[in-house]
């Protein structure tokens, strides 16, 4: 069974090494082992359901809770704090489109507003229900799972959207097929999720990311049905789908997708490499980009996020080796990691393989083999299962990232970084600061943080930037200092013209900064097309736009 607070199965766990926690004692403190609140605490809590009764409507309690957060820092502090607070009315759970349009009616004849919902995988607040006097009914779509058609000759598949990513590629490779999307929330994230947020794939520069996947389907909205022919391309107009794309459950429900697929590769293999310091595996990047060489995945970490890798890998005999290794070769402190794969025929395969190698040596990149790059291969959908063991230990930590072109690059992924690690600190005296009401707890506190390219295009890269600090007693402060964390590097990324969301969508985490992006007129547009398709604002409240 999934946890209810926190990543995963509950059976699964990442163990965190004696050498790792006082490796993070070393960088932000120790620890402290705070207790959670229980379920049966959170529950006890949970208001009466304001929805009248629906043969496909469930208003058990505990649906409505695992129901009510996604997976942001916000909503495990909500839920390990047991301040839920709000929560959907009811959970639908159709399992065709009749029954789609039959909860749109029941909603519209109700007043009540909908939350489609995936996978529950969203990090920016997708699926939280907002405080209102309005029934709030979430549409699970997880019985809608199907592969319905596979045309082999075109290489495209139909799928019903609310197919996880294990379930859609267990089907396809079945037929000898992959779609390839792979973002790091696979094994729980669906199809209607990646679409409605524009997701990216761990390996999109070889496959492509879902929008470059994404060529038709179909979508109930509040007033009809809305059909997007799978053409392979069209000058009849604005294209429809890139209206959909992104859309985060505004415009209506996707309830079906056809897909680009392609055959199972016949090569993969991940390889590893560093270079002396970020500079040169950033040139080296961007020459493998610009060059057009056709490798699968490239994710260079900068020197801190080498260094916590191997510190939280737990291979302590391999970590001592390979810094021996690298010390003799002259590769020190600076040194940054470079994972990267090749995927295609085995010819394609060992061409990428021989150019990529190529530009990293010309770099002065070192290249190790596959045993980094086969490690990383095997834990890449297993290390989020490290946040549940943080949080026990006493850490928490988030995520953030953004794209822009390769001439802001370097600056912004700096500048971010230091505005993290800088943010609890007073800079009028350089101490750390102790929030309002905080009775000092907040004195002292240090922050890791670190980054890696991991998306990269001709004309510029995605930042991935995570960071860490201690949890305190008081939820409330453990979440204002994320909120203060947050909010600086946010302010950094608009600063230096990048995207305020590479891969994570808008939800409510990022909506203050979407007009910076899109312009006002951009956001009327927005609007206009909302109301078109939702007159009465019953789809997704408060997401991506204001109601």
């Amino acid at each position: 069974m999934k946890r209810w607070n926190g990543w995963g199965e509950e059976n699964i766990s990442y163990p965190l090494p004696d050498s790792a926690a006082r490796y993070l004692a070393e960088q932000v403190g120790e620890g402290a082992c705070l207790p959670d609140a229980a379920i049966e605490q959170v529950l006890a809590a949970l208001p009466p359901s304001r929805l009248a009764p629906h043969p496909l409507i469930s208003t058990d309690p505990e649906e409505r809770l695992r129901h009510a957060r996604g997976q942001s820092l916000p909503d495990w502090i909500a839920l390990r704090s047991g301040r839920v607070n709000i929560f959907p009315d009811g959970v639908a759970y159709p399992a065709c489109e009749e029954d789609i349009r039959a909860v749109l009616d029941y909603a519209r004849h109700s007043g009540t507003r909908l939350i489609p919902y995936g996978g529950g995988t969203s990090v920016v607040g997708h699926i939280n229900p907002l405080p209102g006097e309005t029934p709030l009914l979430t549409l699970d779509l997880s019985r809608l799972n199907r592969l319905l058609n596979l045309d082999e000759t075109s290489r495209l598949a139909t799928f019903e959207a609310g197919v996880t990513g294990p379930e859609l590629e267990r089907q396809l490779q079945a037929r000898g097929y992959t779609l390839g999307h792979f973002p790091q929330s696979f094994e729980f994230s669906t199809l209607g999720g990646w679409i409605a947020t524009r997701s990216s794939g761990q390996q999109s520069y070889y496959y492509g990311r879902i929008e470059n996947l994404f060529v038709g389907g179909h979508v109930e909205t509040p007033l009809g049905a809305l059909e997007l022919p799978p053409h392979p391309a069209s000058a009849a107009g604005p294209d429809m789908k890139q209206l959909l794309l992104g859309s985060e459950g505004r415009l209506g429900v996707l309830t079906r997708a056809t897909l680009r697929v392609r055959r199972v590769p016949e090569s993969e293999s991940f390889h590893a490499a560093f270079f002396h310091d970020w500079e040169p595996g950033v040139a080296a990047l961007r020459a493998i980009a610009q060059n057009g060489i056709g490798v699968s995945m490239l994710r260079l970490s900068n020197a801190l996020e080498t260094t916590t890798t191997l510190a939280l890998a737990g291979k302590e005999n391999l970590v001592k080796w390979a810094e021996r290794g690298l010390q003799t070769l002259r590769y020190g402190e600076a040194r940054c990691l470079l994972v990267f794969g090749v995927t295609g025929s085995r010819g394609m395969a060992r061409q990428a393989y021989r150019q990529a190698s190529a530009v990293i040596r010309e770099h002065g990149g070192l290249l190790t083999g596959t045993v980094i790059g086969e490690l990383w291969r095997k834990s890449r959908f297993r290390t989020p299962y490290l946040r549940n063991t943080l949080w026990e230990r006493g850490y928490a930590l988030d995520t953030l990232e953004t794209a822009l072109p390769w001439a802001n690059v370097m600056a912004t992924a700096e500048e971010t970084q230091q505005v993290i690690r800088a943010g609890l600190v007073d800079p009028s005296t350089g101490r750390r600061q102790a929030q309002p009401g905080s009775s000092g707890q907040g004195i002292g506190e240090r922050v890791l943080a670190f980054a890696h390219l991991s998306h990269v295009y001709k004309d510029g890269a995605g930042i991935y930037v995570t960071y860490l600090y201690r949890r305190l007693a008081d939820a409330d402060e453990t979440l204002r200092h994320w909120q203060v964390l947050k909010g600086a590097a946010s302010r950094v990324i608009m600063a230096h013209g990048g995207t305020i969301s590479h891969q994570h969508g808008v939800g409510l985490d990022h909506a203050p900064y979407l007009a910076a992006e899109k312009g006002e007129l951009g956001m009327q547009m927005l609007e206009s097309v909302r109301r078109s398709l939702d007159p009465e604002g019953l789809l997704n409240p408060g997401k991506l736009l204001e109601d």
